[in-house]
């Protein structure tokens, strides 16, 4: 199993450099960010930096989608920084949640994310691809390679991701939640004429190692109100039942609203819906052990990384026993 590290682009953009230096020498394989422009600093400025410093990560967001840049403004971006350090990107790619609603818009459709993740790979590639009724190629890229991982929830977006995905992007680390959308993947796959076992599978949640349980959870309790407005999304559309299994969808319940100025940040004030028993399903948190009898749970059934999300206040400690009790472990 490989392991990720997940930040948000908070100032000073160098303390992110910082700390994916930290998590290259704890044995990290990936280093993720969040992609939301207005709320966090720009991704693709910190990603050079990043990959100037180490060297063997490969960086990458979670997640950009197909409305807040042009797709082949995203292409070049990925093609340029591969030109640069050697195919060490992964463009991690959704419909759209924050940087899009912050902006008042609603997050893209199925049929333009699948299209724009087909041109993104495509041109960062160096193939030639069609965008906008015009044939498109980048003749600078020499050797280019990208895969392009696709975050879903909902069934029509597992299907996409098994049509067109080279990975896929689960968040959150509920083994029986991450199985039945694993089968989701793999079966799309297997329905498009694709290879099922060439799509990579990716479990990103945030994971506290220590001992204090009620602090832990109030410091991660927000990713069940993250989770939880791309499980509204899927009630409104297609109901609560019958879709998607109800471990996903019963506990948004008591969701009464979500305010996006505290998006991802421990001590949201609109996650108090979520209950200590999905905290504990969602995310990875207690001592070493713990961690370690999840992760083989996930292993198990494929899943072939694990990125952590560091959204808390121990970000250091937590990539140390990674580094030292976890990664080797596995």
């Amino acid at each position: 199993m490989d392991f990720g590290v997940v930040f948000q682009c908070d100032p000073p953009a160098s303390a992110v450099v910082e700390l994916a230096v930290e998590a290259e020498r704890a044995g990290f394989s990936h280093v993720w960010t969040f992609d939301s422009h207005l709320l966090w600093q720009e991704p693709f400025v910190i990603y050079p930096q990043i990959l100037a410093a180490t060297q063997h990560v490969v960086v990458g967001p979670m997640v950009t989608n197909p409305g807040t840049r042009d797709w082949t403004v995203i292409a070049s971006q990925f093609a340029t920084l591969n030109e640069l350090f050697g195919n060490r990107t992964v463009c991690g790619i959704g419909r759209g949640d924050s940087a899009l609603r912050t902006l008042g818009a609603k997050p893209g459709t199925i049929a333009e994310l699948k299209q724009c993740v087909e041109v993104v790979r495509e041109l960062a590639c160096g193939r030639t691809v069609e965008y906008r009724g015009q044939q498109l190629k980048f003749a600078w890229v020499e050797n280019g390679a990208l895969e392009v991982w696709v975050a879903a929830y909902g069934p029509k977006a597992l299907a996409a991701t098994g049509q067109v995905g080279d990975g896929y992007i689960l968040q959150l680390a509920d083994p029986d939640i991450a199985a039945w959308m694993i089968s989701a993947v793999r079966s799309a796959a297997e329905e498009a004429g694709r290879d099922p076992a060439a799509i990579k599978f990716c479990v990103a949640a945030p994971a506290y190692v220590g001992d204090d349980l009620a602090h832990q959870r109030d410091q991660t309790r927000w990713f069940g109100g993250m989770v939880g407005n791309h499980v509204a999304d899927i009630v409104a559309r297609y109901g609560a039942s019958g879709t998607v299994p109800p471990a996903l969808t019963d506990y948004i319940k008591g969701r009464e609203g979500y305010d996006y100025a505290e998006h991802g940040r421990a001590g949201n004030s609109h996650t108090s819906f979520v209950p200590d028993e999905v905290v504990d399903r969602f995310c990875i948190l207690g001592p070493v052990e713990n961690h370690l009898t999840r992760l083989r749970e996930l292993q198990a059934i494929g899943v072939d990384q694990f990125a952590v999300y560091l959204q808390h206040d121990a970000k250091q400690e937590t990539l140390e026993a990674y580094g030292r009790d976890i990664i080797p472990a596995l």
